[in-house]
């Protein structure tokens, strides 16, 4: 096992990733893969609690996979792969549900807001802490960047692994020492933990106001001016601080640069379009290249199924390991090694 520290995260193969994504999970994985072992997977079993079409779910994580090499991430040094192919994790959600209640199931933000909706969820939403419970805890990860949002779900999966190490393992300790299921620490970065989406609200695609990461120059400029602003007239001052524009400026620039934006809004003169002008200009300088870069990657889907392939194998093997001893807790069987 490499001296490093391992570094895990996910995310779903369920449209172009947006701004959103890029600072509350993307960029902090990049920054992690600095200092820690890095694998990152493309969640295509959590997708088809919502996706019904085939070609789409292809496309979408080949678009994943090329967004994450495009910000960053090296398939070289960093371990890229596609959740389905490593069947282990199925195995390791059945093994969890079997040591869960389902009172913390219910718990859960996603299953509450769900159920809130008074939509009857079906079982893949259900069981999805215990998916992505299985996806942290198959890989002996020992931090997890995630959102604020998410942090929850962390906390439910330290949870199931002391469940597991309790009832099968009969001890506290943790993987380290090469029992039972490592429980791993959360990573957020507080200052982008939540990024607003056009309205306000937090970004997402659910919504309905995410940008995405890799809009063309003419579509971003025109998703930009969507953003909501009050009915402040141009001559009178305003306030940067409750202002949707100027918190999606600070993703982008230095204190400097904000504090130069802010004496403009504070000034009066300035409307809310020269603000949205504003961030438009450093969000196409910063995702400009990186949507050369993509656009390349996503030409070749051959380079990124050779990716995959080679990232799938790499996780398997330490997957094969942290199953093996589970099994060998509970009492089932050794796995055969498969193909």
């Amino acid at each position: 096992m490499s001296a490093k520290k391992r570094s895990l995260s996910g995310i779903k193969p369920t449209g172009q990733p947006h701004w959103g994504n890029y600072f509350g999970m993307i960029l902090p994985a990049i920054e992690l893969a600095q200092s820690h072992e890095a694998f990152y997977f493309i969640a295509d079993y959590h997708a088809l609690t919502t996706v019904r079409d085939p070609e789409t779910l292809r496309h979408d994580t080949y678009e994943i996979l090329a967004a994450l090499i495009a910000c960053g991430l090296d398939p070289a040094t960093c371990v890229l792969w596609r959740q389905s192919d490593v069947p282990e994790v199925c195995e390791l959600t059945w093994l969890l549900s079997c040591v869960t209640g389902f009172g913390l199931i219910e718990r859960a933000h996603a299953f509450k807001a769900v159920r809130d909706k008074g939509v009857e969820p079906n079982m893949g939403l259900v069981g999805y802490p215990l998916l992505m419970a299985a996806d942290i805890l198959l890989y002996d990860s020992d931090v997890v960047p995630v959102g604020k949002d998410q942090v929850q779900h962390l906390e439910m999966t330290r949870d199931m692994a002391g469940y597991v190490n309790r009832q099968f393992f009969k001890t506290e300790t943790t993987a380290d020492e090469g029992r039972g299921l490592k429980q791993p620490d959360a990573f957020v970065r507080a200052e982008t933990a939540v990024v607003p989406g056009l309205d306000g609200q937090k970004m997402s695609k659910s919504y309905g106001n995410a940008i995405p990461m890799f809009m063309s120059k003419k579509k971003l400029r025109k998703r930009i001016m969507q953003i909501v602003t009050d009915s402040t007239p141009l001559e009178e001052p305003k306030d940067p601080d409750t202002c949707n524009v100027f918190a999606l400026y600070k993703l982008f620039t230095d204190e400097a640069q904000q504090a130069e934006l802010a004496a403009k809004y504070r000034a009066g003169g300035f409307g809310y379009g020269h603000a949205k002008l504003a961030l438009f200009d450093v969000a196409e300088a910063y995702f400009g290249p990186r949507r050369e870069r993509f656009n390349a990657l996503m030409a070749d889907t051959a380079a990124l199924d050779a990716i995959l392939l080679d990232g799938a194998t790499r996780a398997r093997a330490v997957a094969r390991g942290v199953i093996g001893r589970v099994r060998a807790a509970t009492g089932l069987p050794a796995s055969p090694v498969a193909s």
